[in-house]
């Protein structure tokens, strides 16, 4: 089912390059590129020592503190932002621009006004996607097909138990991160969003009593009827599962912790799918937009959704 775009990459071996060689670039995002086969291109970093430090250990081909070159760079197929979150709309805008496909950590970016900008300046000939990963975990995968065939309703409770972060922490700036709904409450959205499929109608959110704001209820409704509730909170224990769906649909329910146990409750056909260990999607979201770009497909996260995710993660917060 999936569409041509205009983009004209006919399966190629496409060159990537990176903004941003912090912690989750180098552990999660530059393996899983590579091991999809890209060629490392350039990585951009502020002081340049991590550009060197992960440019070498990856086998890219140049490391820079000059950003602007990546656009600039007419060899250079696809940019992946991984900068702080600030930072991603005039990362992103400079690349659409520059004809780039982009794969931008999330969130999308931070404010409204710059959300109008990028949807301005976007173009469907070159793909931009956002690392919501949880769609494509293998037992959300599963979930999506099992709910298919049902064409009722379905009430859906995600619950996130984040953990408690300092509050001089950067992810709880809310200029620089968005603050925890926007900067990681997105995640949860984009995931509700997918699995019902049907476009989010109204939503509200309730937060806790803290500066912080990290601690809500978020509760959302759909256009076929279905609701969902998404509970994030950073007032719990570690040794409770860290993210937990479940989901209530004709008499049937269907139960994930952590991205390891599937179980179900009633549901005709299916008993349970468990995984050795955890899958949050991440390496199967890489090779979906690199497949996407070398094949010159359209993004493998439609477009509307993102921008109604990021739409909806904003104005959840000033709410």
């Amino acid at each position: 089912n999936i569409k041509k775009s205009n983009n004209k990459n006919t399966n190629k071996k496409i060159k990537v390059s990176f903004l941003g060689s912090g912690n989750y670039a180098g552990s999660v995002l530059i393996p899983a590129f590579k091991a999809v086969g890209v060629e490392l291109k350039n990585v951009a970093s502020n002081t340049g020592v991590s550009g060197v430090y992960v440019g070498r250990k990856y086998g890219f081909s140049e490391t820079t503190t000059d950003s602007d070159s990546l656009f600039s760079d007419d060899t250079t197929d696809a940019v992946v932002i991984a900068t702080q979150h600030n930072t991603h709309a005039d990362f992103v805008i400079k690349a659409l621009k520059a004809q780039k496909s982009v794969f931008v950590e999330k969130p999308l970016c931070l404010t409204l006004e710059e959300l109008k900008k990028i949807e301005s300046t976007y173009s469907p000939s070159n793909i931009l996607m956002v690392g919501f990963n949880r769609r494509f975990a293998p037992q959300i995968q599963k979930m999506k097909i099992l709910l298919e065939s049902i064409t009722s309703p379905k009430t859906m409770i995600m619950t996130i138990n984040a953990g408690k972060i300092p509050n001089d922490h950067w992810t709880q700036d809310a200029e620089i991160s968005g603050g925890r709904i926007v900067g990681e409450a997105c995640h949860f959205i984009d995931l509700l969003r997918f699995l019902v499929g049907k476009t989010i109608t109204n939503y509200k959110i309730q937060f806790m009593d803290s500066t912080t704001k990290d601690t809500a209820d978020i509760q959302l409704s759909f256009e076929d009827g279905s609701i969902a509730t998404i509970h994030y909170y950073a007032n719990g224990s570690k040794s409770f599962p860290k993210e937990r769906l479940e989901v209530f649909a004709q008499g049937g329910v269907l139960q994930l912790d952590n991205y390891r146990k599937l179980t179900s409750f009633d549901w005709p056909g299916f008993k349970k799918l468990n995984l050795w260990q955890q899958d949050k999607g991440q390496k199967a979201c890489v090779k979906a937009f690199v497949d996407a770009v070398s094949k010159g497909h359209s993004s493998p996260i439609p477009i509307e959704e993102i921008f109604e995710v990021s739409r909806i993660s904003i104005k959840l917060l000033n709410q």
